[in-house]
């Protein structure tokens, strides 16, 4: 085995980075040289576990946290297609050239073998074919790529049944890929052509799946929906979690737990500040009752809840680590974050889901067609819809069968192992070393 120059570049973003960073400490324990290129708070994180860093240089830091701020003329966009394409553009698209320049720059002085990115990472396909290196993209949230057999991805919606609703889900397609978006496609084939490359005939998503050498799709194909044209590329890989390297806001509450006769495990991540569209509506909807409510805020308004929610079987913390709560909890109310969704279901969990913006509305759809549990189709639900959904999931014996099933398709994967060995085929070459030769290798060292 050759140790490899690997490195991880990722748009600076909770759900872009985190899913990430299990894979890249596996090849780094694996001896290989693994870097990371990210920007903004996540280049301690990724120092934190072990990795150094290339902070962005000539790309701008862009996310939820100073959008606005960066971008105000936004707020005079009328329309909500119009402002989603401005976002498409300023977030992803056009960082693609500052991402190219800062690449050409560490690979000067860090001459990579391969570049590991996030699905969205837009200047991905770009490397792949002006520096003729191994590019993999990590499939972050549902299967996105356009298909014949789908409605267009980004809108939560189910597959069709009906002749009818085929014919109008190609109509969709049509208008999404053609007319709605055109626009961010014809920017993705500018930013191509001033590099001398041949720009692309897919729509500007699709090429985010198809063009690397690998896309590597966190899941498994039973909480996908069924096509028969997938890219040859995409390999599913299981539950790609993010590394742990021990108890964040460890649980020290278990007594409590043995009182209630049932508990509630509710999030809206870490991104989400408004406390307000899930977590107050679950508190509200289980005020007086035998229920226990276990609520993460993500450090956002911790004190106000505890204070205005001072009820007995709420616990309010700013973060908890589900791997220690999830085990204890029957029901999982989430915003369906994608890695939360596939964590509770690894923990026997029927999902109630109130999902929309950032591919989340996708997420909750699946819940829903899989029938692991409820899509609210909010994501600001009542407390009525919270807790009839609570009801429906643990009444109905259908969601614990469906989430055990799936559970059991889950535990047949092995993430980490699956990608060293889709990635060693990319490279013609395996990333680990032969067991007896591994043996030698430490006598020597001995």
């Amino acid at each position: 085995m050759n140790t490899k120059r690997i490195l991880f570049a990722t748009i600076p973003a909770d759900g872009h980075f985190n899913p990430l960073t299990g894979l890249a400490r596996h090849l780094l324990d694996l001896g290989h040289d693994v870097r990371w290129y990210t920007g903004g708070k996540y280049v301690s994180r990724a120092e934190k576990i072990g990795i150094p860093v290339f902070p962005f240089r000539k790309a701008m830091v862009v996310n939820q946290e100073n959008f606005e701020e960066l971008f105000p003329e936004r707020e005079r966009i009328r329309g909500k297609i119009a402002r989603i394409r401005f976002d498409i553009s300023n977030v992803f698209l056009k960082r693609a050239p500052e991402f190219v320049e800062d690449l050409t720059e560490i690979r000067r002085e860090f001459p990579f073998d391969l570049v590991i990115c996030d699905t969205m990472f837009a200047a991905g396909p770009i490397i792949k074919r002006l520096m003729n290196i191994p590019v993999v993209t990590i499939g972050i949230v549902p299967l996105s790529e356009t298909s014949r057999d789908l409605p267009p991805a980004g809108m939560g919606l189910e597959p069709a049944l009906s002749l009818f609703g085929r014919w109008k889900h190609a109509l969709m397609r049509f208008m999404t890929t053609q007319v709605l978006f055109r626009e961010c496609t014809e920017l993705n084939n500018r930013i191509l052509r001033q590099y001398g490359l041949e720009p692309t005939k897919d729509f500007v998503f699709d090429t985010f799946i198809r063009q690397p050498d690998l896309y590597l799709q966190s899941g498994v194909p039973g909480f996908e929906y069924p096509r028969s044209d997938m890219s040859p590329n995409v390999r599913f890989v299981g539950p790609l979690m993010p590394y742990s390297a021990g108890s964040k806001g460890s649980f020290r509450d278990f007594e409590r737990l043995n009182r209630y006769e049932r508990v509630v495990l509710v999030t809206q991540g870490t991104v989400e500040r408004d406390p307000e569209k899930i977590i107050v509506p679950t508190l509200k909807a289980f005020q007086g009752t035998d229920t226990l409510v276990i609520a993460t805020t993500g450090g956002s308004r911790t004190a106000e809840l505890r204070e205005r929610f001072p009820d007995d079987n709420f616990i309010i913390e700013d973060f908890i680590d589900f791997r220690e709560i999830m085990p204890h909890a029957d029901v999982y109310v989430t915003n369906a974050g994608y890695g939360g969704v596939m964590l509770g279901i690894q923990n026997r969990l029927p999902i109630v889901a109130a999902g929309i913006h950032e591919g989340k509305s996708e997420i909750a759809a699946r819940v829903g067609y899989f029938k692991v549990g409820v899509n609210l189709r909010t994501e600001t639900p009542s407390p009525r819809r919270i807790r009839r959904s609570v009801e429906k999931v643990l009444g109905d014996p259908v969601y614990r069968e469906n989430v055990l099933k799936l559970r059991a398709e889950f535990a047949r994967y092995q993430p980490l192992e699956l990608c060293e060995k889709y990635i060693s085929e990319v490279l013609g070459e395996p990333l680990r070393q032969p067991v007896r030769e591994a043996l030698r290798a430490r006598k020597l060292a001995a």
